[in-house]
């Protein structure tokens, strides 16, 4: 039974060294996770279906979110990559609000405490040092509990907000009581 419950998990693993992403896809799937590994900060971002506008405004990106057909839920990624970090991709996902509560894990080779306190205050769940063990793998499990009852209660509140919405939309038409 319990088997059967954590292959329900898919993890996305973003790391640009192929050994790497290799050794945290094999860690991942050995703990039973479905796992779907990218190179690039860029693509994981296209793999969640936020993509980035090429056309950006001076101070600052617009992303535009479109529908995403895998269910992701968590993401581990290494913080230092070319072109977009672990970091701005963490922050991205963090403020996209369809992606928010995915929970986001980083990893990285260096241990630099400012970058560690930096990124667990920006939302990520976890810091692991490379090479990642599978004692690591085993503290993401928690975190997927966590998520995964977070989206059940939260279900249950959007099917009431749509109810909500429906029975006092002012585009209903309401009976009148003549007098």
């Amino acid at each position: 039974m319990a088997m059967a419950l954590e292959t329900q998990f898919h993890v996305l693993a973003v790391d640009d060294s192929l050994i790497d992403r290799m050794l945290i896809e094999r860690l991942l799937k050995t703990s039973s996770f479905n796992v779907t590994t990218v190179d690039s900060a860029t693509k994981a971002l296209k793999f969640l279906g936020l993509v980035e506008d090429e056309f950006r405004s001076f101070e600052s990106s617009v992303a535009s979110e479109i529908h995403q057909d895998v269910d992701v839920n968590l993401i581990i990624t290494d913080y230092c990559m070319p072109g977009m970090t672990g970091y701005d991709l963490l922050r991205k996902i963090k403020e996209s609000k369809s992606l928010k509560n995915i929970p986001v894990v980083i990893m990285s080779s260096e241990n630099v405490p400012s970058r560690i306190n930096r990124c667990l205050e920006e939302g990520a769940e976890e810091f692991f040092l490379k090479p990642v063990q599978q004692a690591d793998v085993n503290k993401l499990k928690p975190h997927l509990m966590k998520s995964r009852t977070k989206e059940e209660n939260e279900q249950p509140l959007n099917n009431k907000r749509k109810e909500m919405e429906e029975i006092y939309s002012p585009n209903k038409t309401r009976l009148r009581c003549s007098s």
